[in-house]
């Protein structure tokens, strides 16, 4: 199997990125909030120059760029130009506030604007479910159904578990909405599919009350990881945190590649 054959098995796994390049708060507070809580990976992007080398790498992303900040009218030229150069695979949509079709057809035609060339001034609601169906169409999710941030190194995130008549203290290792893996400072001999009520998990700035049921636990660089699955009590408003922190800590670790 060729190399190409692997990073394409891999990506359709994984899904692919979507990436935002100057938006307006608008469209970060309402589009891409709305995108995180449907498990897009999704990215602010606050230097175009970074951005356009970064998506050699991520060449099978989605960007949607807002022609109105950033750079000049010719600047924007240049800049989509060079991603259509050096990253052809790469999905193209943009906002801005002029409609005219004069310039709407430049951006479309000459720079294969694919994902839709949306109005700034519009209600953003319908604009998010616009580009929801657009990323389903194209299958940027892949065979993810989940996002997960892997919290190593992360301060302010734990873990406590009622065992005994007393809270165990532990480390998470990585979140979805579907459960966690963590390592306790004390073995608690956990028994697999047993149910742990008052689970307290700090995530930052968030303190969640949830209950899991153990799944397992593997031996891993001398630690024994537990992983616990969330029951289906999980209330939609601690999903809506848990997704905004892996939000913020992959836009962390993004940051510190790109920008």
């Amino acid at each position: 199997m060729s190399g190409e054959s692997i990073q394409k098995i891999s990506n359709s796994i994984e899904g692919k990125k979507v990436f935002f390049l100057y938006p307006t708060v608008s469209v970060t507070n309402q589009i891409i909030s709305e995108l995180v809580q449907h498990e897009y990976e999704t990215y602010i992007a606050k230097n175009h120059s970074r951005l356009v080398r970064a998506l050699k790498k991520y060449n099978d992303a989605v960007v949607f760029v807002n022609l109105d900040e950033g750079m000049s009218e010719m600047e924007w030229e240049r800049w989509l130009g060079a991603v259509v150069k050096t990253a052809p695979d790469v999905k193209l949509g943009a906002f801005s506030s002029k409609t005219n079709d004069e310039y709407k057809d430049k951006y479309v035609k000459n720079f294969n604007i694919s994902c839709g060339f949306l109005n700034s001034r519009l209600d953003m609601s319908k604009t998010a479910n616009f580009i929801l169906d657009e990323l389903k169409i194209l299958e940027i999710k892949g065979r993810r159904k989940y996002l997960r941030a892997c919290t190593k190194r992360e301060a302010n995130t734990s873990i406590n578990i009622p065992y005994n008549g007393e809270f165990i203290n532990g480390v998470i290792k990585d979140i979805s909405i579907v459960g966690v893996s963590c390592v306790f400072e004390k073995d608690p001999g956990l028994k697999k599919n047993a149910l742990y009520k008052d689970i307290q998990i700090r995530l930052q700035s968030y303190l969640l009350r949830t209950e899991a049921i153990v799944f397992g636990s593997r031996e891993a660089d001398g630690e024994k990881i537990y992983v616990l699955l969330f029951t289906q009590h999980l209330d939609s408003e601690t999903k809506v945190k848990i997704r905004k922190y892996i939000q913020s800590s992959l836009q962390s670790k993004m940051d510190a590649e790109i920008n």
